[in-house]
């Protein structure tokens, strides 16, 4: 009899309505219309005849691009800087998030593992364009500053992940290689390694992808590459120039986001 009843509460129950659900959509749903009447936007002016009669000129004055074997050869150079920004600030992230990684898997201790949490969490709380306009006071307009600023928030990130990464994989492995005399690095090397490194790399390369992308916004700050020459030919309402540095912008994250894309799917059966 108790059984019945209680089966036919939770038939109730799984049929009845989800009073948090419900809490929480409204919440949002108050909150979105909140935000839309903090912002005040007269939409009625924003597409208005007369907008969108100066957006469309504003959108015809990129066309046609200037294409001019001059200009085209100083966007590839701009493209090529801003790869080498992403991709030298992503290596050194990989070598600082994986060191910062073995003390944050708790592998020196309590108090090493608090304080490498600490950095990590400092260093990727820091927005790269907050990072950049700090870089470039300190060491000065240019690519070397856009490569720090994504080097330091990329270790934060990178190294969040590599530590939970050595958290989960399995202890049994390395242990049993230092229960036959091997040392703690070669144990660590042989055992715990291989298990991590593909993940590893996939991280490595879709924060790459990432870096692409941002490296190309830190230019707004001074960083170089086509984002700082985006912003010179904008400032100078040179949108020809603009709209050839936009297709090389494109050009350059569709290449690295489908070289990246196949070199993962190719790791993907090694920890998959």
């Amino acid at each position: 009899m108790t059984s019945t009843a209680s089966l036919h509460d939770d038939r109730r129950h799984d049929g009845g309505p989800c009073l948090p659900c419900i809490a929480v959509a409204l919440a949002l749903l108050a909150a979105i219309v909140a935000s839309f009447a903090y912002l005040a936007v007269d939409y009625a002016q924003l597409f208005s005849g007369e907008s969108m009669r100066l957006m469309i000129k504003f959108v015809r004055e990129f066309f046609p691009p200037d294409l001019s074997a001059t200009f085209v050869a100083r966007a590839a150079w701009g493209a090529l800087q801003t790869f080498a920004v992403a991709a030298v600030g992503t290596l050194l992230a990989v070598a600082a998030g994986g060191a910062l990684a073995l003390p944050a898997a708790g592998r020196f201790g309590l108090a090493a593992r608090l304080a490498a949490r600490l950095a990590l969490n400092f260093l990727r709380s820091v927005p790269e364009l907050v990072w950049a306009a700090l870089m470039v006071i300190a060491a000065g307009l240019g690519p070397f500053a856009g490569t720090l600023a994504l080097a330091l928030h990329t270790t934060g990130v990178l190294g969040r992940l590599y530590g939970e990464s050595l958290e989960n994989v399995p202890e049994s492995p390395e242990r049993a290689l230092r229960e036959t005399g091997s040392g703690r690095i070669c144990a660590f090397a042989y055992a715990t390694l291989p298990l991590v490194a593909a993940q590893g790399v996939a991280y490595a390369l879709y924060r790459l992808e990432m870096n692409i992308r941002m490296a190309a916004v830190l230019g707004f700050v001074g960083a170089g590459g086509l984002g700082q020459l985006l912003y010179f030919h904008l400032s100078l309402f040179q949108e020809a120039q603009a709209a050839t540095l936009l297709i090389a912008m494109l050009l350059l994250v569709f290449a690295v986001d489908s070289i990246s894309a196949a070199i993962r799917a190719r790791l993907a059966p090694a920890h998959g």
